[in-house]
């Protein structure tokens, strides 16, 4: 399972949880699977597609853009570890089982 947590960002803490293989939109709209209430975050941001070992992103003609690791992009594919932005609210990206074994090796 993938984890997608804020970091220090307007937004309250936010954490959203994406199983591999489904398929969820990010954005403002009550329609959104995954709603973000922050400024500069389109009703429909955009579409986040999970894999086992990646999450293909694809920007949904935001006014504002869809950020991974700081650079804008159009489609690209997210790994363990990276950032996504969307308006203001950066989204740190976790593969569960990663996490799980960071928590136990300390």
């Amino acid at each position: 399972m993938w984890i997608l947590r804020s970091q220090a960002t307007e937004a309250d803490d936010l954490i959203f949880r994406v199983q591999p293989g489904t398929i969820k939109t990010v954005g403002r709209a009550p329609r959104a699977d995954l709603i973000v209430e922050a400024s500069l975050v389109s009703r429909l941001h955009c579409r986040l597609e999970a894999g086992s070992e990646s999450i293909d992103v694809v920007d949904l003609s935001s006014t504002n853009g869809t950020y991974i690791n700081d650079r804008r992009i159009e489609q690209a594919t997210l790994s363990d570890g990276d950032r996504l932005r969307v308006g203001r609210v950066e989204l740190k990206v976790e593969l569960e089982a990663r996490v799980n074994q960071r928590g136990t090796d300390s």
